[in-house]
C-alpha cells in the first residue's frame, strides 16, 4: 500500500510536534521524582504504633512498632532511634539507632534488648522517633510505652530476682531484691562473701557479682531482710558449659559388640545438674544407642549386629550449654583384644616358658611378652598365633639369655595381626626365679702378714666382686694352701657363706693359697695369691707420704712401674679398732692414681693407705700413704714453757707438738698472737686477725712445724700484753679461749737519760736551795758597798750623808782611756821610775794594774826592769757626787765655781805617776806604800761614770 505524499510544510511542522513530545516525555518522570525526593526531605513519618513486651527467660524487651502507609508504599528507607529508660532513673539508660528499609507488605518493625538487671525488678520504658534517610528531620518522638516491673506490685514479702538458675564461670550478674509494698529492704547480702557492687533506693536493692568463681562453693546464696524482718533467699550453681568430649572412640573385643568411650571435662556441676551424655547415630540423634555411664572415663556399648562402618555421634548437655562430637570407624580395624589370663611359668637356669588363656575371638592375634630384669631393663619378646577355635585356647613364649638364680617379673598382652589397633592391657604381672648354676667368675681375694716366731700369720679376705656371678645361693668357702719349693700336699679348710675372712699360720717358705666359692650345683674358679718367701734382709723403712682428701673421697696417686700387671691398696676403714676392717680395691697395670672412697671414713681420722703392685699373683709393697678425708682443728694448744722478756720483744719456747695417729689433722705450723690488752695491736711486720668479738690482735705465721721458739719484736716498754700460740693444721684451729699475760719492763736507757735530765738536775737545786747563801756567796758574791765598809770610818770625810774616802786609802783594779786624745786633755805628773815589781807582789789579793793608752784594751803591764817615764790619770769616778749628765773626761776646773772647792775636797791626788818613763819607777816598797794610801768610792754608786771607765 502505498503512502499518501504530504506537503513539506505539513511534514515540518510534525516533525515539530513529534520533538516537543519526545521532551515532555523525559521530563515527566524527572518532575514526579523531584516531587517525591522534595516531599521526603519535608515530610516526616511518625510511628504510629508502639507495642512492648519482656522474656523473662531471657530477661529481653522485645519491641514492635510501625508508621503510616505511605513510608512503606515508597519503600523508604528509614531510620529510627530507640531510647529506652527505667522508672527510677532520670536518664536514659540506653540510646541505640536502627536502620530498615521498609516494603510494601507493611509488616510492623521488631527489635529487642537485654536488659543488664532482671525486668522484674523495675519498670521499663520505650520511645522512638524516625526519619527518611535521606531527610535531617526528625519526627516528634512517640510515647513512653512503659512494661511493668514487679516493684508495683502488691507483695507481702521481699522477692529476689531473678529466680533460681545456673551462672556461667567468669560472668557477672546483677540480682535485686524487691520489698513489699509500703516496705524497705533492710539487707540485701551474699554467702560466701564475694566482691559486690551494690545499688539502692529504698524498696529496691540491686547487687552485682562480677567475675563469678567455684573456687569459694558451688552454690552462692543471696539473702534478703525487709524492715519487718522477712527473709527471701535465692540459690545460684557456678559451672562452666560441657567441653567437646574428648579423646572419643570405639572399639570391639570380641566382633559382637562396640564400645565406645571418651573423656569427661569438668564443669563443676553436679548431681541432677551433672552433663548428661547421648550416644545416637548421626542419622538419627534422637535416637539413643545405649546409655552412658562415667567413672574414669565415660563409656557406652550396644550390639552391632552385621553392621560394619559406623557413624555415631555423642552429645553432652548441661543447664549452661551443649557440646557434640563424632565419629566414623569400621569396626574390623577397632579390634581392642582382652588380657591374657590364668599366666603361669616353666624355668631352667637360663630360660623361662610363659603360658596364659585368653578368649579366642576367631582372629588372629600378636601378643608380646614384657620380662622385668632386676637391674631394671625390660625385654620384649614377639610372637603370632593363630586361633581358628571358638573355646578359651593356651599359648606360650619361651624367652631364653636368663641369669640363673635370678628373678625376674613377666607379663603379656596381644593385638590383632591384621589391621593392627591397639595393644589390649597386660596381664597380672607374673614373678619367677630360675634355677641355680654354676657360679662364674672368681674371687676378689687379698691377705694380711704378720711375722710370729717360726713362721708368719696370714689373714686371707675375700669378696664377691661384680664380675663374680654366684648363679645360685652360695653355701661355703674353701681355702687351700700349699707349699710351692717340696711340692708337699696341700691343705684346706671350708668355711660358711656367713664368714669373709681365716687366719692360717705358715713357715718361712713360698706358699700358693687359693680360695673358691661353692653353691648346690658347682665350686666357683680359683682365686690364687703367692706368698713370698720370708727374708732375714732387714728393708729400709718406706717413708709415709701425705695425701689429701676431696669431696669425693682421699685422692692418692703412686709411682707406676712397668713390671707389674696390677696394683692393689689396702687401708682400714676403722683403724682405731681391732679389728679394723681391711679393705683393699684393685687397679688397672695403666693407672696411677685413685680416689679411695668409704661411708665408713669420716673427718679428723687418719687412714694409712699401703701400695702394693702385683705381678702374678705375686705382691710387693711399693709405698705407703697416710691422710684424712678432711683435717679438723687440734685438740690441743701448744704447752708455753718459757717466756724470755725484754722491754720491746718477748722470745716464746714451747714444748715439741705431739703429731701421733690420735691428732685429727697434720700439724702445718703456728700462729702467735699478741695484742696489748688496752687498745688495738699494730706490731711492725704482724697481721691483724679479727676475733668474734671484733676485737683486733696482731698474727705472726710460723710455717715450719718443727720450730719450737719465736720472737715477738716491737713490743712497747712497760706495756701489758696477751699472748698466745696456736697450732693450725688443714684444718685450721681451734677458736682462741685463754691467753697468756706479759708485763714488758721499762727501758734502762730511758731511766738513765731520765735520771740525768730530771733527777740530777732536781738534786742539784735542792741543794743549791739548801745551800743558798754559800752558793751565792761563790757564785755571785756581793760587792762591797762604801756605806758599809769598815774602812770609811771617817766622820770629816762625808757628802750628802755618805762617807768618801781618799784615794790613797784604796787602790783602784783598772784604769782605761778611751783615746790618747782623752789622755792629752787629762794633767800628766812624771812620777819617779819604778822599779822592777815581781809577779808575786800583790796587796790585799789584787794585782796592780795600770793605764795605757790604747783601743779600750785592758792588760797589764809587767813590770819593767829598764828606766821609762809613765804618765798618771786621775779618775773620776771616785768623785761620787759628780752628776751622770757630766763629762767624766773634762778637767776639775772646768766644773762650776760653787763645787770648785768641794771637788778639790773629794779629790786631791797625792801624786801624779809617770807610768810611760822608765825613771819614773820606784822601789817595790814606794808603790805598795802608795797603794795603800789609795782610797776609792764604789763605782756602784756612779750612775754614768761606770760606763766608760
Amino acid at each position: 500500500m502505498r503512502m499518501p505524499h504530504l506537503p513539506e510544510s505539513y511534514a515540518g511542522k510534525g516533525g515539530q510536534v513529534m520533538n516537543h513530545f519526545m521532551i515532555l516525555a523525559v521530563l515527566l518522570p524527572l518532575g514526579t521524582c523531584y516531587t517525591s525526593y522534595s516531599q521526603q526531605e519535608s515530610v516526616v513519618f511518625p510511628v504510629t504504633y508502639l507495642n512492648i513486651s519482656k522474656d523473662l527467660d531471657l530477661q529481653r524487651l522485645l519491641v514492635e512498632w510501625d508508621v503510616v502507609k505511605s513510608a512503606h508504599d515508597a519503600e523508604l528507607a528509614m531510620s529510627f532511634e530507640i531510647q529506652v529508660r527505667r522508672t527510677d532513673e532520670a536518664t536514659t539508660v540506653w540510646t541505640e539507632f536502627h536502620n530498615v528499609t521498609l516494603d510494601k507488605l507493611r509488616k510492623p518493625l521488631h527489635w529487642t534488648w537485654d536488659s543488664d538487671i532482671p525486668l522484674e525488678c523495675m519498670s521499663h520504658a520505650v520511645r522512638i522517633r524516625s526519619k527518611a534517610e535521606a531527610s535531617k528531620i526528625w519526627s516528634k518522638w512517640s510515647l513512653w510505652e512503659t512494661v511493668p516491673g514487679l516493684d508495683n506490685s502488691n507483695r507481702s514479702g521481699p522477692q529476689i530476682f531473678p529466680k533460681e538458675k545456673f551462672l556461667a564461670e567468669g560472668s557477672d550478674i546483677t540480682l535485686c531484691c524487691i520489698g513489699g509494698k509500703g516496705q524497705t529492704i533492710k539487707e540485701f547480702s551474699v554467702y560466701p562473701t564475694v566482691d559486690v557492687l551494690k545499688h539502692t533506693n529504698s524498696q529496691v536493692r540491686l547487687l552485682t557479682v562480677e567475675n563469678l568463681s567455684h573456687d569459694k562453693g558451688s552454690n552462692i546464696h543471696f539473702y534478703c531482710y525487709d524492715e519487718n524482718g522477712q527473709l527471701h533467699q535465692a540459690a545460684f550453681f557456678v559451672g562452666k558449659p560441657p567441653d567437646t568430649p574428648k579423646d572419643f572412640s570405639c572399639h570391639t573385643q570380641d566382633m559382637k559388640r562396640v564400645t565406645c568411650t571418651w573423656r569427661e571435662a569438668e564443669t563443676y556441676l553436679y548431681g541432677r545438674n551433672s552433663p548428661r551424655y547421648t550416644l545416637s547415630k548421626t542419622s538419627s540423634p534422637k535416637i539413643a544407642l545405649c546409655k552412658a555411664s562415667c567413672s574414669k572415663q565415660c563409656s557406652c556399648s550396644w550390639d552391632i549386629g552385621h553392621q560394619r562402618i559406623w557413624n555415631v555421634t555423642v552429645t553432652v548437655e548441661n543447664p549452661l550449654g551443649k557440646k557434640t562430637a563424632t565419629h566414623v570407624f569400621d569396626v574390623n580395624h577397632r579390634m581392642y583384644p582382652t588380657a591374657p589370663f590364668q599366666v603361669w611359668e616353666d624355668c631352667t637356669d637360663t630360660e623361662i616358658t610363659l603360658h596364659w588363656n585368653y578368649e579366642n575371638s576367631g582372629i588372629e592375634l600378636f601378643c608380646q611378652t614384657e620380662v622385668l630384669q632386676p637391674d631394671g631393663k625390660v625385654e620384649l619378646c614377639s610372637c603370632v598365633f593363630q586361633h581358628n577355635s571358638s573355646v578359651a585356647d593356651s599359648r606360650r613364649v619361651t624367652v631364653r639369655g636368663l641369669q640363673p638364680y635370678t628373678e625376674y617379673r613377666a607379663r603379656v598382652r596381644c593385638g590383632a595381626a591384621e589391621h593392627f589397633w591397639r595393644w589390649s592391657e597386660w596381664s597380672q604381672p607374673l614373678t619367677a626365679r630360675t634355677k641355680e648354676g654354676t657360679p662364674s667368675g672368681k674371687l676378689d681375694i687379698w691377705r694380711e702378714i704378720t711375722p710370729v716366731l717360726g713362721g708368719r700369720t696370714v689373714t686371707l679376705f675375700w669378696k664377691q666382686t661384680p664380675s663374680f656371678q654366684a648363679n645360685g645361693k652360695i653355701i661355703s668357702y674353701e681355702v687351700t694352701w700349699k707349699k710351692i719349693e717340696d711340692g708337699s700336699k696341700p691343705e684346706s679348710i671350708s668355711f660358711s657363706s656367713v664368714y669373709n675372712s681365716t687366719r692360717i699360720f705358715i713357715d718361712n717358705h713360698s706358699y700358693r693359697i687359693s680360695i673358691m666359692a661353692k653353691n648346690n650345683v658347682n665350686f666357683s674358679l680359683p682365686s690364687v695369691l703367692i706368698i713370698s718367701r720370708a727374708t732375714n734382709n732387714s728393708t729400709e723403712e718406706l717413708k709415709e707420704g701425705q695425701v689429701n682428701g676431696t669431696d669425693d673421697g682421699i685422692f692418692i696417686s703412686w709411682e707406676p712401674r712397668s713390671i707389674y700387671d696390677s696394683y692393689i691398696i689396702d687401708w682400714c676403714n676403722f683403724p682405731r679398732l681391732q679389728p679394723c676392717d681391711l679393705q683393699w680395691k684393685r687397679f688397672a697395670p695403666n693407672t696411677s692414681s685413685a680416689v679411695i672412697s668409704s661411708v665408713a671414713f669420716v673427718p679428723g681420722v687418719r687412714y694409712k693407705f699401703c701400695i702394693y703392685g702385683s705381678i702374678a699373683n705375686r705382691a710387693s709393697l711399693l709405698e705407703k700413704k697416710i691422710g684424712y678425708l678432711r683435717e679438723l682443728p687440734p685438740r690441743l694448744d701448744p704447752i708455753v714453757r718459757k717466756v724470755d722478756l725484754n722491754y720491746n720483744s718477748v722470745t716464746l719456747s714451747w714444748d715439741s707438738y705431739l703429731t701421733n695417729e690420735s691428732e685429727p689433722g697434720f700439724v702445718r705450723g703456728y700462729h702467735v698472737y699478741v695484742s696489748p690488752v688496752q687498745g688495738n695491736c699494730n706490731l711492725k711486720g704482724s697481721k691483724k686477725h679479727i676475733l668474734s668479738d671484733e676485737s683486733e690482735l696482731c698474727k705472726y705465721t710460723i710455717e715450719n712445724p718443727e720450730e719450737k721458739r719465736y720472737t715477738v719484736k716491737h713490743l712497747m716498754p712497760n706495756t701489758k700484753y696477751k699472748i698466745v700460740v696456736k697450732a693450725f693444721t688443714g684444718g685450721g684451729e681451734t677458736p682462741i679461749t685463754d691467753f697468756r699475760y706479759i708485763d714488758t719492763p721499762c727501758n734502762s736507757n730511758i731511766l738513765y737519760f731520765v735520771f740525768l735530765v730530771v733527777i740530777v738536775p732536781t738534786l742539784v737545786a735542792a741543794i743549791c736551795h739548801w745551800k743558798m747563801k754559800w752558793v751565792k756567796e761563790c757564785c755571785c758574791p756581793a760587792i762591797p758597798s762604801p756605806n758599809k765598809s769598815k774602812v770609811l770610818s771617817f766622820k770629816e770625810f762625808k757628802i750628802d750623808s755618805e762617807k768618801v774616802m781618799k784615794i790613797n786609802d784604796c787602790l783602784p783594779d783598772v784604769l782605761a782611756t778611751d783615746s790618747d786624745a782623752e789622755v792629752q786633755k787629762l794633767r800628766p805628773v812624771t812620777w819617779s821610775s819604778l822599779s822592777s815589781i815581781s809577779s808575786e807582789d800583790k796587796i790585799d789579793g789584787h794585782n796592780s794594774s795600770w793605764i795605757y793608752p790604747s783601743e779600750n784594751v785592758v792588760r797589764d803591764f809587767p813590770p819593767t826592769p829598764t828606766h821609762q817615764t809613765h804618765t798618771c790619770f786621775e779618775n773620776f769616778a771616785y768623785s761620787s757626787p759628780l752628776e751622770a749628765e757630766s763629762d767624766p773626761y773634762h778637767i776639775p776646773e772646768t766644773l762650776e765655781a760653787g763645787r770648785t772647792n768641794q771637788a778639790v775636797m773629794l779629790y786631791q791626788p797625792q801624786c801624779y805617776l809617770d807610768i810611760f818613763h822608765e825613771d819614773a819607777a820606784s822601789t817595790a816598797r814606794e808603790i805598795a806604800e802608795r797603794k795603800n794610801s789609795l782610797r776609792y768610792i764604789s763605782q756602784t754608786d756612779i750612775r754614768c761614770l761606770g760606763e766608760r771607765l
